[in-house]
């Protein structure tokens, strides 16, 4: 950040650009490789039986496995899959909290994190957004001054203008002034959730990560957050990855939307191609399942397809392709060698040895 920028009591906007006018063709940002990993820490008494010769089960949870995905600015991508699949490991890493256990994030060219030592985050240009505003708030802090903290750290405002810089967020997301003297408890949860945004935002970030920032409300309120949402990413330019079990509510935010299932995207295109024809046997069978009400006085009241089968443990995964034991196209070469994500056209990338039947 320029002094110019520390010196500023009022919000600063990238652009006023539609969104479609802001994107480039550069790329803004991008996941290579990313994998993540977590094993199990050995209990002393699991160590004790180890060094007597007892065998000893270290079982490790491959979260994410081998991401790899391009963001231009202004855009907005929207992560889908089923519970566990991995999404919000994936946003935690892209946001520079959590350390990717293979692979990197760069942003504008730029690694996110320091890949060695502590590994530690390099830039306050990507923020994140939680699903529980009140989880993520400090109880014991007023609003203002948690909004303040990361801005005065960095040195993107002076103690000066600090009171007006913190009152020009609050205003913006639809919050009055002084709101910043009160205490998370105070508010409602939509509340909350807007000084959520907005102390993402007070770090001037071009980059937002999302991570269902609208399941814990209800439905009128989603629809107040969201249109914010679309507010400040015109006003400001935002480019966003967007995490969300709602696919009515991805289809209405982002341009495009990538599939995820058991750690891997396994289908990534445009919101209304994937919507009109999904090519991935997974996306087909996630679209499905969204119920259908009917409102005639015949036949049943709604439609409901679920994906048949039972996700499988991260814990051991099958072999190939992980969706093949609940996939009806699956053949001998879908159990035994895992596809990769291919491009089968401008708008298109999918993950599956039967594409071409889909």
């Amino acid at each position: 950040m320029t002094t110019a920028h520390a010196a500023d009591a009022t919000p600063r906007e990238v652009s006023n650009a539609a969104p479609s006018a802001v994107a480039e063709a550069v790329v803004h940002l991008q996941a290579c490789g990313l994998g993540r990993r977590f094993e199990s820490r050995v209990a002393l008494g699991d160590r004790i039986a180890g060094w007597l010769g007892a065998p000893s089960d270290r079982r490790a949870v491959q979260a994410v496995d081998g991401v790899d995905f391009e963001l231009r600015r202004g855009e907005v991508l929207g992560l889908v899959g089923e519970s566990g699949c991995g999404k919000t490991t994936l946003g935690r890493m892209l946001a520079g909290i959590l350390p990717p256990s293979t692979g990197q994030v760069l942003l504008g060219g730029q690694p996110v994190m320091q890949a060695q030592g502590r590994h530690r985050k390099t830039t306050s240009r990507v923020q994140m957004v939680f699903q529980d505003p009140f989880a993520s708030l400090d109880p014991r802090m007023r609003i203002g001054d948690a909004l303040a903290e990361g801005p005065l750290a960095h040195g993107l405002v002076t103690r000066e203008a600090l009171q007006d810089y913190v009152a020009g967020w609050l205003q913006r997301v639809g919050l009055p002034a002084d709101a910043g003297r009160r205490y998370p408890h105070q508010f409602s949860g939509g509340q909350r959730q807007r000084i959520a945004i907005a102390r993402a935002l007070a770090m001037q970030p071009d980059t937002l990560i999302c991570d269902e920032p609208v399941a814990s409300l209800d439905v009128s309120i989603q629809a107040q957050i969201l249109n914010l949402f679309l507010q400040l990413r015109h006003e400001l330019g935002l480019t966003m990855v967007f995490i969300s079990h709602h696919l009515g509510v991805v289809r209405h935010v982002c341009d495009r939307v990538a599939v995820m299932y058991l750690g891997r995207i396994v289908e990534i295109a445009h919101a209304e191609a994937l919507y009109a024809r999904p090519r991935h046997p997974y996306s087909r069978a996630l679209l499905d399942s969204v119920p259908r009400l009917h409102l005639d006085d015949e036949g049943p009241v709604a439609d409901l397809h679920p994906i048949q089968g039972e996700l499988p443990s991260p814990l051991a995964p099958p072999p190939g392709c992980h969706f093949h034991q609940r996939c009806p196209l699956a053949n001998d070469r879908c159990r035994q060698q895992a596809p990769g994500l291919l491009a089968l056209d401008e708008q298109r990338s999918v993950a599956c040895h039967q594409s071409e039947f889909t």
